[in-house]
């Protein structure tokens, strides 16, 4: 008996460790995949094209926006695009790029068109949580079937380019408005020197290692355009130059081949003084090639400029900057979570569903300060009658429970009640996990935001 405790125990000890220690990959609630960052303000938006539930292809419909100012926790706020606000579109919402000039927001996106043709869209907005709209009611750029993939990138003379393009990188210069082309679109040589030796595969087609997913980035100077490369299984490959539009010089492997997934997609961005590489894998439950999921790793470099090579890891364990509890904060902001899915109506926005007893969302690192907080309120539903409640536990989904809300019926997602508790007095810097009880097999509770108070 003494030793079926002990086994017990440490399996709980492993689980425990695991959750605690996993961010990557940093959305769970739902599948993501072709992460196109970009810093805006003091905050990462992230931008990525979102795979169906349960697809065996590439069903895509929308893409997606994440935000962080930690790295460690990301709020999700729902599809901020989807291909069908395109007049000229048929289908396909694949890897997308935004880049902001000027106070406006630019969102490139690959569609294949109702006549069945690869384009390139732009969609215009205000804000980078959209709305984004259509200002050209045509393609910005048709060339052929290869148009998928663009990445845009505004040199530090003003000049704005964009790249794309499988089974070859193709380039054109955009013109301050960055809704029209400026000259003609040029390609660059698919050479062993630009790209690197293609190994184990004879293809005429892809000489070398250059697949699709072009990223374009510059570091001191240096020009460096990141690519997802073949064979497949893809991994990630860069090239570097001193000028945006090549020659280019092959470099080498940032990412080698490895989960589930047989396609990849390179991003980075500079953040607070670190670098950090974005990237998809297939690792999430229910994960593959078709059923991607966003991951990221603090990037480094040699003092040549080369990139140190990186596998994929857990992910960032430490958050840039503490968690504020004594303001509203959304429910889906998360650093992990399990059984737990995002959602958005006209009520209240975006908000997550617990599908199941004992689903969990963890927020990292949050500061409760000194003087700490006696307080929590949050607004939340459920459909069920009874016995439906939200645990709130410190540092583990099975550490100390300093609050448990009871849930009332409101009757659906568009019927929210604001509930206030009492907790035991918490203090300091700790990871909060909100752990979701019910006795139904399915859709516990809804939930939409939440604030500790003193």
């Amino acid at each position: 008996m003494k030793q079926s405790c002990k086994i017990i125990a440490i399996l709980i000890i492993i689980l425990n460790y695991s959750v605690a220690g996993a961010q990557n990959p940093i959305i769970q609630t739902n599948y993501t995949a072709d992460p196109a960052p970009m810093v805006y303000n003091g905050k990462v938006y992230l931008y990525t094209s979102h795979d169906e539930d349960d697809s065996t292809w590439f069903t895509m419909n929308d893409w997606r926006l994440y935000t962080t100012d930690d790295m460690v926790n990301w709020t999700d706020h729902g599809a901020v695009l989807s291909y069908k606000e395109f007049s000229w579109a048929k289908m396909n919402a694949w890897a997308p790029q935004c880049i902001e000039r000027n106070g406006k927001f630019y969102m490139y996106v690959p569609i294949t068109t109702k006549e069945g043709k690869g384009a390139i869209g732009v969609a215009v907005a205000d804000s980078p949580y959209g709305p984004f709209i259509d200002p050209l009611d045509k393609p910005l750029v048709s060339n052929s079937n290869a148009d998928i993939d663009p990445t845009v990138f505004i040199d530090d003379d003003g000049q704005a380019y964009l790249f794309w393009g499988n089974p070859v990188c193709y380039y054109v210069k955009l013109n301050e408005d960055m809704i029209s082309i400026e000259g003609e679109i040029k390609q660059f040589p698919n050479t062993e020197e630009s790209f690197g030796k293609r190994k184990g595969e004879e293809n005429p087609k892809r000489p070398t290692t250059y697949e699709e997913g072009p990223w374009m980035y510059k570091r001191n100077n240096l020009y460096y355009l990141f690519f997802a490369a073949g064979p497949i299984s893809e991994h990630i490959g860069y090239s570097t130059s001193n000028n945006p539009t090549g020659p280019w010089k092959y470099q080498g492997v940032v990412m080698p081949t490895q989960g589930s997934s047989f396609t990849n997609h390179p991003g980075i961005i500079d953040f607070k003084g670190k670098s950090y590489f974005f990237y998809h894998s297939g690792a999430l439950p229910g994960g593959s090639g078709f059923t991607r999921s966003v991951c990221v790793e603090e990037a480094k470099f040699n003092k040549d400029g080369s990139i140190i090579q990186m596998n994929m890891t857990d992910g960032i364990k430490k958050s840039l900057n503490p968690l504020n509890p004594y303001i509203k904060t959304e429910a889906e902001t998360i650093a992990w979570s399990e059984g737990v899915k995002s959602m958005k109506n006209n009520v209240v926005g975006n908000f997550i569903t617990a599908k199941y007893n004992d689903a969990f969302t963890k927020v990292k690192e949050v500061d409760f300060r000194k003087e700490g907080a006696s307080k929590f309120s949050a607004r939340m539903g459920t459909v069920h009658n009874g016995n439906v409640s939200m645990e709130i536990r410190l540092d583990s989904k099975h550490g100390d429970l300093i609050g448990t809300v009871n849930i009332p019926m409101t009757g659906g997602d568009d019927r929210w009640v604001l509930q206030t508790i009492d907790i035991k007095k918490v203090s300091g810097i700790h990871d909060v996990y909100f752990v979701f009880k019910g006795k139904t097999k399915k859709d516990i509770m809804y939930f939409d935001y939440w604030k500790f108070s003193k």
